[in-house]
């Protein structure tokens, strides 16, 4: 897929935009109100834009006068001073050669400037898209002037008034011929019908009247090498019915109007309207490419590049793999996750894996596998805490609050726990983790034995109601919580396998595993890892928790 995209290719989008004024004193102001505008509405666009300094315009017209980007670019403000040169010796190439009638050279580098004329009635914003997307050094330069209102108004009604008056003619010869006069050239009809609709357009639709000069220059190394893309755009051209013409005798008038200042030395111009000149906005896709320790996420529908991105740097770095049965959602995310094991060593991942698709996988990176089911040797103390974490909440409050909710999942029922079972279960989570607390050195891990039995030493008739539905649970034949942690929590990729259970513990398991899941980020952030957790089947694992 990278051998078939297009990320090879470098596009740089400049706007420029200039008015007549007396002196510096008056433009400065009002180019800075347009810059505003300009920059407000790419914002809109959702395109990011900066405008550039003195010594940025510098290096780009150096960039357009060096091709190849042989010649590297030094400039210093200081250095004009001290060496009496002139901002354009810095980036003038060593030669130009404007002899030829269709082509020029800049330094080493062949080059031949076109305009584009569009014959078409109507164009697609391919045009402009296929041909950013050419393999080729070129410079695509879109001159737009506007025309005023009241002028571009006047100049249409003169112009239906010029076919009116044709019309008029071509029927005084029909009636000196002898047939019907209603018989009028297919070409005028199709004028008129065209004046009528862009003079409704400018008076009823709030369209604007444009007059639009479209050059494209290109460069190559070799001669051969210019006629083949010149070729191949002009290709390009004639797909959507306009044709690449070549300025003869004006090759340098075209370069200098490819350059990003403004200047137009080309007088060939199209009359556009708003509509038809938006086609050429440039901005169709937004490419996301970042750099750094970045993964790959496949392919830009429309541009055809690679997306690489760091999760990290985004707005949110979550994400959903969504899609039909076998459309590969599976294989998406565990491409994702070798990819985060080869690329970033610190980072930490865990899997929540209902249906034991990512066993395998984990095992041959040398990770920790649980396999959470009656008969299984891995087991998870739901009771396990951490004390000396340095955090906003205290550890034995969230502790007691997941507590409350693994309880009222047991117990179940529409209405859950009542007030008075939440208060003495509060009461005895404080009871036996009263020397983890106090930081005594008897201090053990309490197993949900420990619970259940504290539970049973309440007066209170609500603890042996809460104790009698964890029973079950403990020394019944569910005890498949009931034991100390024997597995490697802390292993760099863990992976928490749910496939054996039945829906009685899928429930409790899967709220267990989402607070050890919790409790592994919050460590991890602590200790300034991040945390990659993955949930496969994602709809049953909130079926099971809803």
């Amino acid at each position: 897929q990278i051998a078939r995209s297009n990320n090879g290719i470098e596009r740089s989008k400049y706007i420029t935009f200039g008015l007549p004024a007396e002196g510096i004193a008056e433009a400065r102001p009002r180019l800075e109100r347009v810059e505003a505008d300009v920059t407000g509405n790419l914002k809109r666009l959702g395109v990011p834009s900066e405008a550039l300094d003195g010594q940025a315009r510098l290096a780009l017209l150096h960039g357009q006068m060096h091709p190849g980007n042989r010649e590297p670019f030094r400039f210093s403000w200081q250095d004009i001073p001290k060496t009496g040169l002139g901002t354009k010796d810095y980036i003038a190439p060593d030669s130009f050669d404007f002899r030829q009638s269709r082509l020029f050279r800049v330094g080493q580098y062949w080059g031949a400037a076109s305009y584009l004329q569009i014959l078409a009635s109507e164009l697609s914003d391919k045009l402009l898209a296929e041909i950013l997307e050419l393999d080729a050094e070129l410079t695509v330069t879109m001159h737009v002037q506007t025309v005023d209102q009241l002028k571009a108004i006047k100049t249409v009604k003169g112009k239906i008034s010029d076919i009116g008056k044709m019309k008029v003619e071509e029927q005084r010869k029909a009636v000196r011929a002898g047939y019907d006069p209603d018989i009028l050239p297919p070409d005028l009809i199709t004028f008129s019908k065209d004046a009528a609709e862009l003079l409704a357009d400018l008076q009823s639709r709030n369209e604007r009247m444009f007059l639009l000069t479209f050059t494209v220059v290109n460069l190559a190394p070799t001669r051969q090498r210019l006629e083949n893309d010149i070729f191949t755009v002009g290709g390009i051209a004639q797909k959507y019915n306009c044709a690449l013409k070549r300025l003869d005798w004006q090759q340098e008038q075209g370069f200098v109007s490819s350059l990003a200042l403004g200047y137009n030395e080309v007088e060939i111009q199209r009359g556009m309207t708003t509509s038809s000149t938006a086609i050429f906005i440039p901005f169709m896709t937004r490419e996301l490419r970042m750099a750094g320790p970045s993964l790959y996420y496949g392919m830009n529908a429309l541009s055809h590049n690679v997306i690489m991105a760091d999760r990290k740097k985004l707005k949110s770095a979550n994400g959903l793999y969504l899609g039909s049965t076998g459309s590969g959602k599976s294989f998406a995310a565990k491409r994702e996750l070798l990819n985060v094991f080869l690329t970033i060593p610190q980072d930490r991942i865990i899997i929540v894996d209902p249906m034991g698709e990512y066993a395998p996988l984990v095992r041959r990176l040398g990770g920790q596998v649980i396999e959470i089911a009656p008969g299984s040797p891995s087991h998870i103390n739901p009771m396990d805490i951490q004390l000396d974490l340095d955090d906003d909440e205290s550890p034995l409050s969230m502790k007691a609050d997941f507590l409350l909710s693994l309880c009222e999942l047991v117990v179940g029922g529409k209405d859950g726990l009542q007030p008075i079972e939440k208060t003495v279960i509060d009461r005895c989570v404080r009871l036996i983790y009263r020397d983890a607390a106090l930081g005594l050195d008897t201090a053990k891990v309490p197993l949900l034995q420990d619970l259940y039995e504290e539970l049973l030493k309440q007066p209170e008739p609500e603890a042996r109601r809460v104790a009698t539905a964890l029973e079950l649970y403990c020394t019944g034949s569910l005890n498949l919580f009931n034991h100390p942690t024997n597995v490697d929590l802390t292993a760099r990729v863990v992976c928490i396998v749910l496939k054996g259970l039945g829906e009685n513990l899928r429930k409790i398991a899967m709220h267990i595993t989402n607070d050890f899941v919790t409790s592994a980020v919050n460590v991890n952030f602590h200790s300034g890892i991040s945390t990659w957790c993955y949930f496969d089947e994602f709809h049953r694992a909130r079926r099971s928790v809803a």
